[in-house]
């Protein structure tokens, strides 16, 4: 019952719940398959899209987080083959197909995008080149922007892009074209009826059984949240108050539970149950060492970050340079279930180097021989997976940790050779 007495956890108990939930508690426990791709995004749900690509770019490197080792091409497989498709959720994302009615009818209806109002912009010379360009592809085949060549020798609207960018993102927003496929990450836009045979004949459920389901989903990607974090993981509207989760908790689907050290109230998933009593018995144990994306789910709710894991992150790279602390592109690094540092690195491809530019550890983190190896494997094991044979460590904060670190990057270096 709602006012039944919360069990309480411990933070780190808590953080390792989210952990087990994102699948980042411990190292895979087998090589990486093509399958484990689509099953890592069914667990969280949505993995954001992000272009920038001074290392991988962030979807590969979100699973990477939690596979290891694997061919960055099994997602563009997944995409192209319909196991996921692209849509704005927070921001745009990948999903899976099983949750395509849902996301269609969220975006039809509900969603605040600038693509969906353009689409449906009441100007009949906006709605004219829309209905142009959609029968161009109905006749044609898939399209690119870069298909389209600039005439007008003037830069574009948002981001500088084209006319026909925007259109392509209109109708993509709108639903008219899905995405089929990327090439060198390029999206591949086509009709959505030829993406998706039959989708225009899915039931598409209503506002109140998309939220629902929605909530639902966030709650399981998550493990353990506090209501007022619910929203943000598909960017629903308003945000969630301790009193909209009553009958979830009620009926059982959510358990209510506290957190030392939190004023408010935390929720469990139902289907979580079992790792909600090994945490209580203080028996969930983290043992993953890794480097995250800036837009991991795990990190992309500034508020969340510094509640769970006291892990105040800003990605930068939207910064003046002269203005940034850490780095234009910094991922944190997750520890045995802790965020101890930050990384900003540099992936040379032609000269096969992975640049660590920067290693920053957070305050009060204790430097030790376990956390050093650890560090180090993590971070060959990451250059190595971008095709890097030399690995350069530039600086680090504390400085004195440079010697050491290096130091454990040549053993490791040496010990896997």
């Amino acid at each position: 019952m709602a006012g039944a007495r919360a069990p309480v956890l411990p933070l780190q108990q808590a953080r390792n719940l989210q952990l087990a939930a994102q699948g980042l508690l411990r190292p895979a426990a087998r090589a990486a398959t093509p399958a484990a791709v689509r099953r890592c995004i069914g667990r969280m749900e949505l993995l954001q899209i992000d272009t920038i690509h001074v290392v991988a770019r962030s979807p590969y490197l979100v699973l990477f987080s939690r596979l290891g080792d694997y061919p960055m091409a099994w997602l563009d497989q997944a995409l192209a083959a319909g196991h996921v498709f692209e849509t704005w959720a927070h921001e745009a994302c990948f999903a899976p197909t099983a949750q395509l009615a849902l996301h269609r009818s969220h975006n039809r209806a509900t969603r605040q995008h600038w693509g969906v109002a353009l689409g449906r912009t009441g100007d009949p010379q906006q709605q004219e080149h829309l209905a142009r360009l959609l029968a161009h592809v109905r006749s044609s085949g898939p399209v690119r922007s870069a298909d389209f060549t600039r005439t007008d020798g003037r830069s574009g609207g948002w981001w500088g892009w084209k006319d026909e960018k925007l259109w392509l993102e209109a109708l993509f927003a709108r639903g008219d074209l899905m995405v089929a496929r990327r090439e060198r990450f390029q999206r591949v836009y086509d009709l959505a009826e030829r993406v998706h045979p039959g989708i225009d004949a899915l039931a598409l459920p209503d506002a109140t059984a998309v939220r629902d389901a929605f909530i639902d989903a966030s709650v399981r990607a998550l493990g353990i949240t506090q209501a007022r974090w619910v929203h943000d993981y598909f960017r629903l509207k308003p945000r969630l108050r301790d009193a909209d989760l009553d009958a979830w908790v009620d009926d059982g689907r959510l358990v209510r539970v506290a957190v030392d050290g939190w004023e408010r109230p935390a929720y469990v998933h139902a289907d979580h149950l079992p790792l909600l009593r090994q945490a209580q018995r203080g028996r969930l144990q983290a043992t993953h060492t890794t480097v995250l994306s800036p837009f991991d789910p795990l990190v992309w709710d500034r508020e969340r970050a510094s509640a769970m894991f006291g892990f105040d992150y800003r990605i930068e790279c939207y910064t003046p340079a002269d203005k940034r602390v850490y780095g234009y592109f910094v991922l944190p690094l997750l520890h045995r279930g802790r965020l101890v540092g930050r990384l900003d690195a540099k992936a040379h491809r032609e000269q096969g180097m992975f640049e660590l530019k920067s290693l920053f550890l957070e305050p009060g983190v204790e430097v030790d021989d376990e956390l050093l190896q650890a560090l180090a494997g993590a971070l060959w094991c990451c250059a190595r997976w971008h095709g890097a044979q030399r690995l350069r460590l530039v600086r680090t904060s504390p400085p004195a940790l440079g010697p050491r670190m290096r130091q454990a990057l040549r053993t490791c270096e040496q010990e896997n050779a």
